[in-house]
């Protein structure tokens, strides 16, 4: 929130601005947004008479930020003096500073009403609106890129059409390009117009664009982290994983606290099969970001590539905890535990994941395999007619088959799927090979 500057003098009445911007810079994978803060604004405005007491006395708490003493003061003001735009915006800003977003905007309305033309009135509202998604913000954001601030003209102005680029680039993407290049004209030095842009085209999948906004940005500013990770976000689409990886450490070696910075490098080194260096970059990461959920499923999921399948047991483990009814998450720990050969416990795991997902497929065929190796060969044949509804059969579906009919003492069925496995098998699995030729020797005695 921006400081407030005291009324000056008799004639004369301060409207300060809030800095409350939209997110307008890029981000990596699993960050939020950020932006720049807005310079405090303040606008004079002359004035017939003297301030009433009361709006100078809320003024001076406004400037100490005890914005509790200040709002009793402006609502006398507004109930005497309807009219008072200056009371409304420092009530506005007061609520706002308060946590009542509601009684803000409204404030503000009040304030714009009485007096359509003044830039901060019409930015702060907008911007408020803009926050609770309302289709209103447009409007005033709009209009404030049409006035003249009181002060930093054109850093007001630039802030005024990038607050209006971010409402626009849902419903009218080229629309709030346009506004991105406003923007840049009012602060050519600026790299967060730029930024905005590579953002957005980014989300557009227009990535040599994205990519030439994020290098402009990082000319402006070569300490930029956003345009830095902007462009490894642009180099690990194209698969340019060297360069996304110069990119990151780079950033790192500035700001080596940023969870970002090296949960990306984490991905950009798995992508480029650096699995131990990937696991200690996202290790650092998930200290840093303990409560992001992708990046503890990105850690798991490579520990379980890598074989590491105690701690992707555990990690998996405390995401369900979390997420007790993501298939996906069940299917995955008891690949970790089959792994270990816990098998009771993977057949559970499997069977919450098709609980939860009846069309898993993958899911049918891990149940399939730990129901056989716990010698439940019924439920493995459930599982496979059950996954076979899904997916196509493969060479070890008919071996798992084959190998729970016998078991149960189904000879024909048996044969039949050692035979099927055997001509799909095609010489790719030769231990399994060996032992269905065996059987069918045993079950299917020469005459």
């Amino acid at each position: 929130m921006g400081h407030r500057v005291p009324m000056g003098g008799a004639s004369r009445v301060g409207i300060a601005v809030a800095a409350c911007v939209l997110a307008g810079a890029p981000c990596a994978a699993g960050q939020g947004s950020t932006s720049k803060p807005a310079k405090t604004h303040h606008v004079t405005v002359a004035e017939d008479e003297a301030p009433p007491p009361d709006l100078t006395k809320a003024e001076a708490f406004i400037q100490k930020q005890n914005f509790a003493d200040a709002q009793p003061l402006l609502k006398k003001v507004v109930e005497s003096d309807p009219a008072n735009f200056v009371a409304w915006f420092d009530l506005g800003f007061v609520e706002n500073a308060l946590g009542h977003k509601e009684d803000s905007v409204a404030a503000y309305r009040k304030s714009v009403a009485a007096k359509p033309d003044v830039f901060e009135s019409n930015l702060n509202l907008g911007l408020q609106l803009a926050k609770s998604g309302s289709p209103d913000a447009e409007h005033f954001l709009r209009a404030a890129t049409t006035l003249t601030p009181t002060s930093h003209v054109a850093e007001g102005k630039e802030r005024a059409w990038l607050s209006l680029g971010h409402v626009l680039e849902a419903s009218k993407p080229e629309e709030a390009l346009a506004a991105y290049a406003e923007a840049a004209k009012l602060q050519p030095k600026d790299p967060e117009p730029h930024l905005s842009r590579g953002a957005h085209f980014e989300r557009q999948n227009k990535f040599a664009d994205a990519e030439q906004e994020y290098k402009e940005a990082l000319a402006l500013d070569p300490a930029s982290s956003d345009a830095a990770t902007g462009l490894a976000n642009i180099y690990m689409h194209g698969r340019q994983f060297p360069d996304a990886e110069a990119m990151l450490r780079k950033v790192l070696v500035r700001q080596p606290q940023q969870a970002a910075a090296h949960i990306q490098l984490g991905r950009v080194l798995a992508a480029e099969e650096k699995n131990d260096a990937a696991i200690e970059e996202m290790q650092i990461g998930l200290k840093l970001a303990p409560e992001d959920a992708s990046l503890q499923r990105d850690l798991a999921d490579l520990y379980s590539q890598t074989g590491k399948n105690q701690l992707a047991e555990s990690s998996y483990r405390t995401l369900i905890a979390a997420h007790p009814n993501d298939a996906e998450l069940h299917q995955s720990l008891g690949q970790s535990l089959l792994r270990q050969k816990k098998f009771q416990e993977a057949q559970q795991e499997f069977l919450a994941a098709v609980k939860l997902k009846p069309d898993l497929g993958p899911a049918y065929g891990d149940l399939a395999f730990a129901a056989s190796e716990n010698k439940n060969y019924g439920l493995t044949i459930k599982a496979l007619d059950a996954r076979a509804k899904l997916m196509p059969e493969i060479p070890i579906t008919y071996f798992l088959r084959a190998s729970a009919y016998d078991n149960l003492k189904d000879v024909k069925k048996a044969a039949a799927n050692y035979h099927l496995f055997l001509d799909a098998a095609k010489g790719k699995y030769p231990d399994q090979e060996w032992q269905a030729k065996h059987r069918l020797i045993a079950l299917e005695p020469k005459k």
